[in-house]
């Protein structure tokens, strides 16, 4: 007896813009002091155009292919691209602003590059920045777990595709919060330097070169004037040197 034919939930892609949320239509009462929202709208961009694929892919019935497009590693890379431009983004803001205050001080070009940002300062910067992910790496567990369960599920297991459309949308939920925790961050990252800052502003020229070097000197050129201009006697190694 043959076993009976199983037929398989057609997958649908729920809308995600809805759950993205402030990442499409952001809400605040000031803008970052760098700009972000190119990133921001790149990656809003990318989630929709993950759900377009899939979609696609549906119309297709190409079943591996809308949960390879969904699942974990679009997501995944769409937020960690989003991560190394902004963590990109605020060095070379940070980079910049460290450069004119040098520059309205005066610092030389050798001191300056002391005070630029190392490679591991910029990584860990980008580091910092994705900490505010762990709640979005854990909603992609939970979609790659939704997946693998709805990859065979029939049509009569309705609550298997329920559950995964949405774990579909809480990973796009989690990833507005991410992006929210990395503007904050992104902030706390301005005050984190700005001591340094300040303290590069309040840099002055040492002065021990002049007392060193410069005062001997205009000493020596005053008692050369003084002898040149008959007020002083010159000592005799200097009379025959100068013919008197």
């Amino acid at each position: 007896m043959k076993p009976p034919l199983k037929l398989l939930m057609p997958l649908r892609i729920p809308e995600l813009a809805p759950s993205l949320g402030r990442i499409i239509v952001p809400r605040r009462l000031f803008d970052p002091w760098v700009p972000l929202d190119d990133i921001r709208e790149e990656l809003a961009t990318r989630v929709l155009e993950l759900g377009g694929e899939g979609r696609a892919a549906a119309a297709r019935v190409a079943r591996e292919a809308v949960l390879e497009v969904t699942g974990r590693s679009p997501w995944a890379a769409a937020w960690e691209h989003a991560v190394r431009r902004a963590g990109a983004r605020v060095a070379d803001a940070l980079d910049a602003e460290i450069t004119r205050t040098a520059r309205q001080v005066r610092l030389s070009r050798r001191r300056l590059r002391r005070h630029l940002l190392t490679n591991a300062e910029k990584r860990a910067i980008a580091a910092r920045l994705g900490t505010g992910g762990a709640t979005f790496v854990a909603a992609l567990d939970a979609l790659e777990t939704a997946a693998g369960r709805v990859a065979d599920a029939s049509v009569l297991e309705k609550d298997v595709h329920a559950e995964w459309q949405e774990a579909l949308r809480t990973v796009a939920r989690r990833l507005e919060a991410a992006w929210l925790a990395l503007e904050a961050e992104v902030d706390e990252e301005r005050g984190r330097w700005t001591p340094e800052i300040d303290a590069l502003a309040a840099w002055r020229p040492s002065l021990w070169p002049i007392f060193v070097v410069w005062t001997p000197l205009a000493l020596l050129l005053i008692w050369l004037g003084l002898i040149l201009g008959g007020y002083l006697p010159a000592p005799a190694w200097l009379a025959a040197q100068l013919g008197f």
